[in-house]
């Protein structure tokens, strides 16, 4: 039996998604982190970093996101990490999400969801100016891209959708100008005619 250690933030959701999409036979275990969970010597014994999501098979453990779908996929015999030529583009893409499209996307939801819910003060205008232009440059990339595409790579879902969309569904809330890139709204869309990722979290 596996058993994922999950949040209900930003960066545990894709993993959520994933297990729960694929069917996973796994144990959540929920860290609070406004309980600090995630630093007890417990959890840092497995994931050092005292961050979420850490998935535990035995004496393996994975932690990072998307190096837990990937993982989860293999486990599971499917083919969201396929082994052929669009390991590269997947990886191509986790890479730019990190990087530059999620890392926009993801200081807006700090600023605008994060602060709020663990009351660290209002957003810093200067931060939240600079994320826009940011989320709104690599938007632009994503949205061209997928012009012509109905997933990011390939003709099927992969873990690189389940990565590069990861902070969308937090559009409203975060105050991500997300309605003005109309493919990837699309997209999204698709993502979200999908059970598992409109309701990731297990019920706790």
């Amino acid at each position: 039996m596996m058993k994922l250690y999950y949040s209900d933030i930003l960066s545990a959701r894709r993993a959520c998604a994933v297990a729960k999409h694929l069917n996973t036979p796994i144990e959540y275990a929920y860290i609070d982190f406004a309980k600090g969970d995630q630093q007890k010597s417990d959890y840092l014994a497995i994931n050092p970093n005292g961050k979420v999501p850490t998935l535990v098979k035995g004496e393996r453990i994975t932690w990072e996101a998307d190096a837990v779908i990937c993982q989860l996929s293999e486990d599971m015999g499917a083919d969201l990490w396929p082994h052929d030529a669009r390991q590269i583009e997947i990886t191509r893409w986790f890479s730019w999400n990190q990087q530059h499209f999620t890392r926009a996307g993801g200081a807006l939801y700090f600023e605008n969801i994060v602060k709020k819910r663990f009351r660290l003060g209002a957003p810093d205008p200067v931060v939240v100016e600079q994320a826009l232009g940011e989320f709104r440059r690599y938007a632009k990339v994503l949205n061209d891209h997928l012009a012509t595409r109905t997933w990011l790579v390939g003709n099927g879902i992969t873990v690189a959708d389940f990565s590069v969309a990861m902070a969308l569904p937090y559009a409203d809330e975060a105050l991500l100008p997300l309605g003005e890139f109309a493919h990837v709204c699309r997209w999204h869309d698709r993502l979200n005619e999908i059970e598992s990722w409109r309701q990731p979290f297990p019920a706790r």
